[in-house]
């Protein structure tokens, strides 16, 4: 491990604190943190299916812009 320093931390611990996978380490003045990792797009399933829901409502009640129903030639 080189230079490095190694830090061993209590089974229980670690499950107290809800840190059973990978973790993500931090350092500021005077203080290294442990954490679970920030997962980068929580959520973005739900707010894509929500998205998509609404936009299924939308379908149909106009063709986009005043430009596509009055200006366009559909063939």
């Amino acid at each position: 491990m080189g230079r490095s320093q190694g830090v061993r931390l209590p089974q229980l611990l670690l499950e107290q604190a809800g840190l059973t996978g990978d973790v993500e380490l931090t350092a500021s003045a005077g203080r290294i943190t442990i954490a679970a990792p920030t997962v980068v797009r929580e959520g973005w399933t739900e707010a894509a299916a929500e998205i998509g829901a609404a936009e299924e409502e939308r379908v149909g009640t106009s063709s986009g812009s005043t430009f596509d129903d009055s200006e366009w030639e559909w063939m």
